[in-house]
């Protein structure tokens, strides 16, 4: 009679349905499938890097140029072209080239001296970065935005 009541019990577990393990293996493909694509099409918020990347372009591009030596005469290229006017006109294009080619081609800049200025005028309503540079001459302020 135990014997009997044991092969009962055994059948209630045989009975049992049990899910197949590469169904659920699919379902949960599927829901990370969706999961996926969900997150392409609403996509994420992205943060705003922009001016603080532009900020530190700026800060860089200063940086390199107040540490530079002069071409002609002064402290540093920066103090040259901000102490004359006529310092100023004989390096205008070497400062132009010179920033040209510290900033990426993607940004716009703008070098403004007690004497002038190089570069682009900046467009209203952009990002934009920004560092000055005391020299003997003045301030030199250096802008920067994305082209």
């Amino acid at each position: 009679m135990a014997d009997a009541e044991a092969d009962r019990g055994r059948a209630r577990d045989d009975a049992r349905g049990q899910l197949s393990l590469s169904v659920a293996e699919a379902a949960v493909g599927v829901v990370l499938i969706l999961a996926v694509t969900t997150g392409f099409v609403l996509g994420v918020p992205e943060a705003d890097t922009r001016e603080p990347q532009l900020e530190a372009y700026a800060s860089d591009a200063a940086t390199v140029l107040a540490g530079e030596p002069p071409r002609h005469g002064g402290t540093t290229r920066l103090a040259e072209v901000a102490r004359s006017p006529a310092g100023f006109e004989r390096e205008r294009a070497a400062l132009e080239r010179r920033i040209g080619r510290l900033l990426p081609d993607n940004l716009a800049y703008r070098v403004e001296t007690p004497h002038g200025a190089v570069g682009y005028r900046k467009p209203a309503g952009v990002a934009v970065g920004v560092a000055t540079v005391t020299t003997a001459g003045g301030d030199v302020t250096i802008r920067v935005w994305y082209a």
